[in-house]
């Protein structure tokens, strides 16, 4: 997509975000409370396939393991048509930071408590998102190594969860759709933690 267009669609993303957190707890539980880009958007201004976001959610930090979608994330993510948008998303705890070894050094462009930052909009469309970029943390490994344990403890739970329902009557998709997450997410964690320890 042209690099206008991505702008736009972080943009209108950010739009979204705000209407959704005025919507009532009871329609969406599940709380969105801030919009990060990372990845190529914060490059030269170029074609893009895909836009890097990651949206924190007000949950405890275990609820949201790496590349996992928390309990209420595809009923708010249908409402506002992501899955028909050139993101690729991932959904990180706003009690935790929001960074790691993919996303890396992002821009926060809307929160619930400050709203849409211009400045980082007007940075993205001028094709200057490094000078936004949030400042290169100096403790990756722990950030990782924390991330992992929360990982490890979802792919355990979950394949908790698999086996218990596995030869019950009913739909299995959901049970095996969380585990393939954990499982990805605890193996892109393990990789990049065996990467940075050699």
């Amino acid at each position: 997509m042209k690099w206008n267009r991505a702008v736009h669609h972080v943009e209108a993303l950010a739009t979204t975000c705000a209407d959704m957190a005025a919507k009532p707890d009871s329609i969406f539980p599940l709380r969105v409370t801030g919009l990060w880009v990372a990845g190529g958007v914060l490059g030269p201004a170029r074609d893009l396939e895909t836009i890097l976001v990651a949206l924190t959610v007000d949950l405890p930090v275990p609820e949201v393991p790496w590349l996992t979608e928390p309990a209420g994330s595809r009923h708010w993510g249908n409402a506002v048509r992501l899955p028909q948008l050139p993101f690729r998303v991932c959904w990180r705890s706003a009690h935790a930071p929001v960074w790691n070894h993919l996303i890396d050094r992002p821009a926060r462009v809307w929160s619930a408590e400050d709203g849409t930052d211009q400045h980082v909009l007007d940075a993205l469309r001028d094709g200057r998102g490094a000078d936004i970029r949030m400042e290169a943390p100096a403790d990756l490994p722990a950030r990782l190594a924390a991330d992992l344990a929360i990982s490890h403890q979802a792919l355990t739970t979950r394949t908790a969860e698999y086996a218990d329902r596995r030869w019950r009557p009913g739909k299995i998709e959901p049970v095996a759709d969380a585990l393939w997450q954990a499982s990805t997410g605890y193996l892109d964690l393990l990789a990049v933690t065996s990467a940075t320890a050699n």
